[in-house]
């Protein structure tokens, strides 16, 4: 006998997870294709969890500024969706398909405002000019990145018995993976941010005047931390571990290309990885068992554009 159709909650919560990989699915192609070699909770999660980042994301640049809507407009729709992102975690439930999702997942994997609000701190600061001084940046980057990367740890380790250790390292190595795929997407982005945003996240860097020793300087930055998350890419558990290798190879790739691009040509191009070079990458780390991933480049300063 097949199982009854879910009813009243537990179809809302399959429909408000369902409309959180429609969101994945519409506006991922990296983080999308490496979620699809996780186990089907953890891409769950993962799932929940994009959908939401994507959705603060899109108040702050994109569909609410195309609809018309001032600074002072998206800061209250912003401001919104983090009291309800709370609440919902809180009590279990929201009107909003999307946060519902990410509050299922909030709390079945144990995290709360300690990571949210500094996530939605870092989203509000872009509503504001930007241009950081070094603890700026280094708040910024904790929240728009490394928080989001803590989230997805929560997701990979729940169930596991708490190791303090063990968990201290592999905290560590999301912060860095994080930091590097920020990183990694403000030099791919330089473009836009000079030119439409009027941005400027490194400090002391002038992206006017942008040339190749800064940009092989942020480079080795990024491949620092690459280095740093690679360490403990092959303790992860085995539901995610080749998805995490996988997103660390795509945005090393990445930042293999971006020193490979003239650092003139980053003020008007977006560099990205072909399609086909994702999809060897993806089937690599499925075949791969995911060991310590090395830096891209071991002596980064020393490759020419």
């Amino acid at each position: 006998m097949s199982a009854a159709a879910p009813t009243g909650l537990a179809l809302y919560d399959r429909t408000a997870r369902q409309s959180a990989a429609q969101v994945i699915s519409r506006y991922s192609t990296s983080f999308g294709l490496a979620s699809r070699l996780c186990s089907p909770a953890i891409r769950t999660h993962l799932a929940d969890l994009y959908a939401l980042v994507r959705i603060a994301d899109e108040i702050v640049d994109g569909p609410a500024a195309e609809a018309g809507l001032d600074v002072a407009e998206r800061r209250e729709l912003l401001d919104a969706l983090e009291a309800e992102t709370e609440a919902a975690t809180a009590r279990g439930y929201s009107s909003n398909l999307v946060v519902h999702a990410f509050a299922q997942t909030a709390r079945s994997t144990g995290f709360g405002p300690e990571l949210t609000r500094p996530f939605f701190a870092s989203m509000r600061r872009d509503l504001d000019q930007v241009s950081f001084d070094e603890a700026e940046l280094r708040d910024y980057v904790y929240g728009s990145a490394e928080v989001v990367g803590l989230m997805c740890l929560r997701a990979f380790s729940e169930g596991l018995p708490a190791d303090a250790e063990r968990d201290a390292r592999w905290q560590r190595g999301a912060r860095h993976l994080g930091a590097a795929f920020q990183k990694v997407n403000f030099l791919r982005d330089l473009a836009d941010d000079v030119g439409a945003l009027d941005r400027r996240y490194f400090p002391g860097v002038d992206p006017r005047h942008f040339g190749e020793a800064e940009k092989h300087r942020l480079l080795d930055d990024i491949d620092r931390d690459l280095a740093i998350a690679g360490e403990v890419v092959g303790e992860l558990p085995g539901g995610c571990r080749r998805a995490v290798a996988a997103a660390h190879a795509l945005f090393s790739a990445l930042a293999e290309r971006l020193r490979r691009t003239p650092a003139d040509e980053l003020l008007t191009t977006r560099v990205s990885v072909p399609t086909t070079r994702k999809l060897l990458l993806l089937v690599r780390a499925a075949a791969s068992r995911a060991h310590p991933v090395a830096p891209a480049h071991a002596h980064a300063h020393e490759v020419t554009a």
